[in-house]
C-alpha cells in the first residue's frame, strides 16, 4: 500500500489525536510516579519514569494498531500476509533490546548508573516498531516528545534528578579528630552521606571513602580549602558523577 493510500484509509486526523492524548496521559502519570521517588532521593527519578511510561503506551498503542495495514479497506489480506504474525517479531524486540539497555547500567560503589539511558534504549525501540507500522505520526510524535523531555529535564532538573553523586577518599592520620571533621565537612557541603567505608593503609594512615549528595558537584577548590585547615587530613581526592 502507498504511503499516500495509508494515510488516506488506515488511521483518521482523530485516531491519532486520541493515540497522542493516550501518550501524554502516561507521561503525565510517570511524572508522578517519578516525582514521589525523587523526593524520597531514589536513584531513578522522573525522567526515567517519563521515558518508561511513555515508550510503555506507544508498544501497547503498537501492539493494537500497528497492522492495520494487512488488510485493505474492504477488509481483504493484502498479498504475502495471510497468517502473517507481525506482533509476534515485535515482541522479540521489546524483550530482546532489554539486553542492550542492560549493558549500559552498571553501579559504582551504591550509586547506580545508566538507568535513564537504558530506558532511552527501550524507547527508540518502542518509535522504531511505530514506524515500522506504520505508525508515522505517532513514532514522530513521540520523538519529538521524548527529545524534548530530555532536554528540559537536564537544563531544569528536579527532584533527585538535580543531585550530583560525589565520590571522595580522605587519607587521615588522626581518626578520632576526623570522625567530628567529616561531621562539619556534610554539614558545610549540605550533602547527604550515602555510602561510607574505612580501611587501614598503614599502622599510622586510615582511608575514609565517602559518597556524599549534593546540590552541586564538590570541587577541587572547595576541598582543598577545607583540608587546608584540617592538619590530620593528610591528602584528599573527589570525583563527581553529574546524572
Amino acid at each position: 500500500m502507498l504511503l499516500v493510500e495509508y494515510f488516506n484509509s488506515q488511521i483518521s486526523v482523530m485516531q491519532n489525536l486520541d493515540f497522542i492524548a493516550r501518550i501524554i496521559v502516561s507521561c503525565l502519570c510517570g511524572m508522578c510516579i517519578g516525582y514521589e521517588r525523587s523526593r524520597r532521593l531514589k536513584e531513578v527519578g522522573i525522567r526515567t519514569h517519563i521515558i518508561v511510561c511513555s515508550a510503555a503506551a506507544l508498544i501497547m498503542i503498537v501492539s493494537k494498531y500497528g497492522f492495520l495495514d494487512l488488510v485493505d479497506p474492504s477488509g481483504n489480506f493484502l498479498n504475502g500476509t495471510r497468517g502473517a504474525d507481525p506482533a509476534r517479531i515485535a515482541a522479540q524486540v521489546v524483550s530482546g533490546v532489554s539486553f542492550l539497555g542492560a549493558g549500559t547500567i552498571f553501579r559504582h560503589r551504591n550509586v547506580v548508573k545508566g538507568l535513564t539511558t537504558a530506558a532511552g534504549i527501550w524507547a527508540t525501540a518502542g518509535i522504531g516498531l511505530a514506524i515500522g507500522a506504520g505508525l508515522y505520526w505517532i513514532g514522530l510524535f513521540s520523538t519529538i516528545l521524548l527529545a524534548s523531555i530530555q532536554v528540559v529535564t537536564h537544563k531544569y532538573a528536579i527532584g533527585v534528578d538535580a543531585y550530583t553523586n560525589n565520590f571522595l577518599d580522605f587519607l587521615v592520620d588522626d581518626t578520632t579528630q576526623f570522625q567530628q571533621t567529616l561531621e562539619e565537612f556534610v554539614s558545610l557541603m549540605d550533602a547527604q552521606i550515602l555510602d561510607y567505608s574505612i580501611s587501614k593503609e598503614s599502622k599510622k594512615v586510615t582511608k575514609y571513602s565517602v559518597t556524599l549528595k549534593t546540590l552541586q558537584p564538590i570541587t577541587l577548590e572547595q576541598l582543598n580549602r577545607f583540608i587546608s585547615k584540617h592538619d590530620e587530613i593528610q591528602s584528599a581526592s573527589t570525583s563527581s558523577y553529574i546524572k
